[in-house]
């Protein structure tokens, strides 16, 4: 289970405003192995978190390139898993290392998509030269991706703006904190959107959760009633939040649970300008 919300606006009528205000919650199990966001040993243009899980390794499910290819994922919400699926973070992790433009990128997924489990994918081209697109492809929905028109949405692990409660009231409180995003201090900006991101409140009943989900137990639903999820074992493990400034000027922060304990934090923010062709890419980190 997770969680993402972002508004954007290509092209912003404030010079203080952002183009992209993104605020994610990757929710897992507290033991499976990954490594904390940070720029690929292998690929210095990627920034992302990876998954270590045996035969999963290589995945992420959000991440970012200084040439301005932004991948983000979830899982769909069903009960019975193909265990020889392919992993869905590769989806993310090949987006960011293509050529391909994202909505070709998604055309491509979509043949492909009964290879995997439930999935949805954002996948977005930032430029500031030509603008920034950005679409969605969920293999549960319909055969085609789709280019996204400038506003805010919300995807859980339904289908895009699936109205499911905990999406609802998180868009909500994310809607209210870009409100006032323009007038405020940018580190004050990304802690109101962390508060967002660990609302705790079940919103139940919600029957269109459960509607998608009447094979499992209720009481496992009602742990995933919440914009962040919390469990012995399984919940929200680490927060983004993404912003991109009508310059290109790229301010990623990530905040992850350490060592399975959930009283246990590591904040890390990561400050870059979106390259132009030929141009050398300088990285603040926090």
């Amino acid at each position: 289970m997770c969680i993402i919300f972002f508004k954007f606006d290509p092209r912003p009528v404030s010079k203080n405003a952002y183009r992209l205000i993104l605020a994610a919650n990757r929710d897992e199990s507290y033991h499976r192995p990954s490594k904390l966001a940070d720029f690929w040993e292998n690929n210095s243009e990627i920034l992302s978190g990876l998954d270590m899980e045996e035969g999963k390794a290589g995945g992420t499910w959000l991440g970012i390139s200084t040439r301005g290819k932004l991948g983000a994922l979830t899982n769909y919400l069903q009960p019975r898993q193909e265990p020889d699926a392919r992993g869905r973070g590769e989806l993310v992790s090949h987006f960011l290392t293509s050529d391909m433009d994202s909505l070709s990128y998604l055309k491509k997924v979509s043949t492909e998509g009964h290879l995997y489990n439930g999935f949805n994918l954002i996948a977005a081209d930032l430029s500031t030269a030509k603008g920034d697109v950005v679409c969605y492809y969920g293999n549960r929905g319909e055969p085609e991706p789709i280019v996204l028109t400038p506003g805010t949405y919300g995807l859980s692990n339904a289908l895009l703006e699936t109205p499911w409660k905990k999406l609802c009231f998180g868009k909500q409180l994310f809607t209210e904190a870009v409100e006032r995003s323009e007038s405020l201090p940018k580190d004050i900006l990304v802690t109101q959107l962390l508060e967002v991101l660990n609302n705790e409140e079940a919103q139940l009943p919600d029957p269109a959760i459960e509607d998608q989900g009447q094979e499992y137990i209720q009481p496992i639903l009602s742990k995933y009633a919440a914009v962040c999820v919390r469990s012995a074992t399984y919940g929200t493990r680490t927060n983004t939040i993404i912003l991109v400034d009508a310059d290109g000027h790229v301010t990623f922060t990530e905040r992850s649970m350490l060592d399975k304990d959930t009283s246990c934090w590591e904040t890390n923010t990561y400050e870059f300008t979106l390259q132009k062709t030929g141009d050398p890419v300088f990285v603040c980190v926090q």
